[in-house]
């Protein structure tokens, strides 16, 4: 079994026309940006006046001007008999002659007729970045096959800042042929509603948060979003020793829509296992605790059983078992709705090298001789990002300690089953418990990093951010805006951060209005919460500091965002071993600017690729999108995504123009969301994205991004069994204590090594009088040997 994956080979844009020279411009016709726009002005190298070609890829094609025009004398026929990859389109010429000027944060309706004998067509725009020059910007709409010259229509997204031109045309990927005449292009008229504040000036600058009354009745690490717009909340035994021995697991179905809880029977210890929605919207849950460490012996161990939950009937039934164990798996949804997984502890605690592949089809997991392996060890939760090709972009975020050998990130091809190195991730290994996202939209390939610490060393946590485009030939990270400071709590009250301090545990949540809520978070391993959320503009490039999260959200929190376009955040589990039970509601500044949209209809609920689906909405609407919904647990939700849905307005309808592309957005069940001209949303109504098959005659427009990678490749390394991995990952000693104490192994960098400093923390951090389990003192808490760490005879006067 394979993803949905066609590999290409890049030819530049301007490759194909450089040299071109151009005879006297034709005066645009009013209103119509497009210069030439029905092909009758002929220019000097047999193209038609400001037209060029354009395309890459192994394949036979032709360029014609013909007489079978909509209009006038001329129209373009692009032509492809032979076809492995890429393709060929007739764009409007790349110069300051020919390219329409645009205004950054505008729109722009583009029109044009066209006849086509293949469903393989798209409308692909460039953009002229002021800094970077001419570069691929996003495909807009697939084009249906029409014997008849048929218009087709479409609105882009509002113009990137730093973009001065655009250019255009019809991509051709598939044998056949497409003819097209007629092009036109119009600014949209700025229609926005007036910003009437709701709320305190406070709350339309920074947002809100709200404390429910009703708390969280399980200790879940676990979030998932369902379909029905309901919130699955899995604990297993929640971290708890006491659960586990009890055989006490549970999970938890919230309501948003009336704030109640319904505890569900759970049938294992699913306290980190890894999770991802299937394509029907059942979840997949995979692997989970064995067995909890115990000192001086086995550390935490995973098994091999695996279960999935129906939002139907809120119940578990187990499936066929993984190959190996897996506690901290990851999970990603392939484009073909296929689920790959990597990384976690074996059921011996030794780190799992297997590779792991759900299919869909046959519903079950396939046998380890049906499954690339590379028998590379991933480390715990490694954050696989699915590209626009089907490979797997590792972004370097994951759980415990130090990240992967080399540059700590990197690009997997399952069908090659090669791993390639990306460089400029900063601090690879303090990136422990980083956050990782793909940004707005998804048809950029931009991902975000953020954060991060490191349990091994225990230093502050830190500030970095970490930018990747990974449209680009040979993608490497640069440096981002650093996190905004907030205050940290060190055990005496809140003070503002300093220096270099960051955070680890970071939340990362994609809105609706194309901006990232970065929120929780805490400056050491389990301790000390910082208290600061921003919002991420990708447009930008920059964080603004909105208003922080009143609780605690360490380890084992999550945040996600809710249909009503609001976010929640639950969890908190500090070394001590208490639990957070608060559920914070945070309302984004947009709930406060007025009047919501509504979506009044939706005409079909099923979607295919490459469709076009109309909506009809109570007022004008900027843009809308698709949301998948979340699966997230330690900061780690790799199929987060927002995927736009171009526009075609017709007053209160509005067609929305579907990818043609399965690994933009895998099939399953999405939030869709119309939001105004002010970032205002509607609530979201949930749409099903069908699987692959559902593309009918037509393929998937995949395009040549990453593909001249320079980073050290490698393939498959020699069968083995495992990865040896330290007893003490979790970054607790368990000579100390009760079962679900963590007493770090290496305390915060300020505290000094000595018994009474360490012991001084300890009390500050409300852990409670901590016994030692066995002879073992390797700390130097228990200095007298009484069997009691940090007594007055230990630490001295």
């Amino acid at each position: 079994m394979k993803p949905y994956r066609r590999r290409t080979a890049l030819v530049g844009v301007g490759a194909l026309t450089a040299g071109l020279l151009l005879t006297a411009p034709q005066s645009a016709e009013a209103a119509n940006l497009v210069k030439n726009p029905g092909f009758e002005t002929t220019g000097t190298d047999g193209m038609p006046y400001c037209w060029e070609k354009s395309g890459w890829g192994d394949n036979d094609f032709d360029f014609a001007t013909v007489a079978d025009a909509h209009s006038g004398s001329a129209a373009m026929k692009v032509t492809l008999t032979r076809r492995v990859d890429g393709d060929r389109k007739a764009l409007i010429t790349e110069s300051t002659d020919c390219a329409p000027v645009v205004t950054a944060g505008k729109q722009y309706d583009l029109s044009l007729w066209y006849k086509s004998t293949t469903p393989d067509t798209a409308v692909t725009l460039f953009r002229h970045d002021t800094t970077a020059g001419w570069q691929y910007w996003t495909d807009l709409k697939t084009l249906d096959m029409a014997s008849a010259y048929t218009q087709a229509t479409v609105r882009t997204p509002e113009v990137p800042a730093g973009t001065d031109r655009i250019t255009w045309g019809v991509s051709v990927y598939g044998t056949g042929s497409v003819t097209t005449d007629d092009y036109t292009m119009d600014q949209v008229p700025d229609v926005v509603p007036p910003a009437s504040c709701t709320g305190t000036t406070t709350q339309c600058a920074d947002g809100g948060w709200e404390v429910l009354p009703t708390q969280n009745p399980v200790r879940s690490m676990h979030s998932v979003v369902l379909n029905n717009g309901k919130v699955l909340l899995i604990a297993g035994s929640g971290n708890s020793e006491e659960n586990f021995a009890a055989g006490s697991f549970t999970s938890a179905v919230y309501d948003p829509a009336n704030g109640t809880y319904k505890v569900i029977p759970t049938p294992k210890d699913m306290f980190c296992s890894g999770h991802v929605q299937l394509q029907d919207g059942r979840v997949l849950v995979m692997s989970g605790n064995k067995a909890y460490p115990v000192a001086g012996g086995h550390g935490y161990e995973g098994y091999k059983d695996s279960y999935v939950f129906d939002p139907v009937t809120e119940t578990y039934s187990r499936t066929n078992d993984l190959n190996d164990g897996h506690w901290y798996p990851s999970a990603t949804e392939l484009g073909n709705g296929d689920v790959i997984s990597f990384g976690g502890l074996r059921e011996d605690s030794s780190g799992s090298v297997t590779a792991e592949y759900w299919s869909d089809a046959q519903q079950k997991w396939l046998g380890l001789g049906d499954v690339h392996q590379t028998w590379s060890y991933w480390g715990l939760y490694p954050s696989m990002i699915l590209m626009q090709d089907g490979r797997l972009f590792y972004s370097g975020s994951h759980v415990f300690g130090n990240n992967i050998p080399g540059t700590g990130s990197a690009i997997y091809d399952y069908d090659a089953n090669t791993i390639t190195q990306i460089p400029g991730l900063q601090n690879k290994d303090e990136r422990d418990q980083s956050a990782s996202v793909l940004l707005p939209p998804a048809q950029d390939q931009k991902v975000l990093t953020l954060g991060g610490g490191n349990i091994d060393s225990n230093p502050d946590a830190n500030r970095l951010t970490d930018v990747i485009d990974l449209k680009a030939a040979n993608p490497s990270y640069v440096a981002g805006p650093p996190l905004p400071q907030g205050t940290v709590d060190l055990g005496n009250g809140k003070v503002a951060e300093t220096g270099n301090q960051g955070k680890m545990y970071v939340s990362a949540v994609l809105l609706p209005d194309g901006k990232v809520l970065e929120t929780g978070g805490a400056l050491h391993n389990r301790a000390d919460p910082v208290y600061e959320s921003s919002l991420y503009d990708p447009d930008t490039g920059a964080f603004d500091s909105v208003a922080a999260d009143p609780e605690a959200r360490g380890y084992h929190s999550s945040a996600f965002l809710l249909p009503d376009g609001r976010v929640m955040a639950t969890g908190d589990n500090p070394g001590n071993g208490t639990w957070n039970h608060n559920v914070s509601i945070y309302s984004p500044p947009y709930l406060y600017k007025g009047t919501r949209p509504t979506i009044t209809s939706v005409i079909n609920q099923e979607w295919k690729y490459g469709d076009t689906q109309r909506i009809t909405v109570d007022r004008p609407i900027a843009k809308a999108e698709l949301i998948r919904p979340a699966a997230v647990t330690h900061s780690s939700d790799p199929n987060q995504r927002f995927v736009d849905l171009p526009l075609s307005v017709d007053g209160n309808n509005v067609d929305l123009n579907v990818t043609s592309n399965p690994n933009l957005a895998p099939p399953g069940w999405y939030m869709l969301f119309a939001v105004d001209a002010n970032g205002v949303p509607s609530v979201a109504k949930w749409v099903h994205l069908q699987g692959p098959a559902a593309l009918g005659d037509a393929s998937a427009h995949v395009h040549s991004f990453a593909d001249s990678l320079a980073g050290k490749t490698s393939g498959a390394s020699q069968k083995r069994a495992s990865q040896p991995v330290s007893t003490t990952i979790s970054g607790c000693d368990r000579h100390y204590g009760s079962v679900n104490v963590c007493v770090p192994t290496a305390f915060p960098r300020s505290v000094k090594k000595t018994a009474a400093a360490r012991c001084a923390w300890l009390k500050t951090n409300q852990y409670g009088r901590l016994k030692v389990n066995g002879k073992d003192d390797p700390l130097g808490l228990d200095r007298n040997r009484n069997g009691v760490a940090c007594e007055k005879g230990d630490v001295g006067r």
